[in-house]
């Protein structure tokens, strides 16, 4: 099973918070769900190359308030916060809403699996070779301190007639220890022979060691395991 689901999926509500914080009736959830998908959408569209993580979204019965998880935040916030200002204004025209934008950089791109993923990708639109993109890329990862990394490769590689699948990985990647901090990102190469998948893990330690406990994972020892139900 661990190897067939998506690490964040197989992690959310319990060692990996939520991307969207917010309650809604029946009749509401479908509406808000899709709104979440079109904000995400046209941030990643309009600023594909600013390096974006992850967007969350937090909504209360005033405000919609967006972060925006970036290596190169200034390209969103722009000179004196023109930019984000603009992109306020087009996501309350989009949404009919009052926004509110936050930015917070990614201090280690090497270390996130969407922005390998991306840079992958952009490495293959421009016909490098897939076997020393995929070495690079890994390379990279386990020397900016990963535990472990796997990239896969699914497209016509290097311009083959029948498409294939090459898959490469360093370190561990314990897809079913749930206090492993594996994170998976996804991204797809444009070519001129087809489109190329690209999927990331990397194990970024462990959710419940003091150094590693991630921004909205649970305490260590809270609600789970023996020790939560010792006196």
């Amino acid at each position: 099973m661990g190897q067939k689901t998506r690490p964040t999926g197989f992690r959310t509500g319990i060692m990996v918070d939520w991307l969207s914080h917010w309650y809604a009736n029946k009749q509401d959830f479908s509406d808000l769900l899709v709104e979440d998908a079109k904000i995400r959408k046209f941030i990643k569209k309009r600023y594909g190359g600013s390096g974006i993580s992850k967007i969350r979204i937090q909504r209360t019965r005033e405000k919609v308030t967006v972060f925006i998880h970036a290596a190169r935040v200034g390209m969103i916030i722009g000179k004196k916060g023109q930019e984000v200002d603009k992109l306020t204004k087009d996501l309350e025209n989009l949404t009919h809403r009052h926004i509110e934008v936050k930015t917070l950089e990614v201090n280690r791109p090497e270390r996130d699996p969407q922005l390998v993923a991306e840079d992958i990708a952009e490495q293959l639109q421009k016909r490098a070779s897939f076997r020393r993109t995929m070495k690079r890329a890994i390379d990279t990862t386990m020397e900016a301190g990963a535990k472990g990394i796997r990239v896969q490769l699914a497209g016509r590689l290097g311009g083959a007639e029948m498409a294939r699948t090459e898959s490469s990985m360093a370190g561990s990647i314990p897809l079913s220890t749930l206090r492993a901090k594996i994170e998976y990102g996804f991204a797809e190469a444009k070519t001129a022979q087809g489109h190329i998948g690209i999927k990331v893990w990397i194990n970024n330690g462990d959710y419940l060691a003091p150094e590693e406990t991630a921004e909205g994972a649970p305490a260590p020892g809270r609600g789970r395991g023996r020790g939560a139900r010792r006196g």
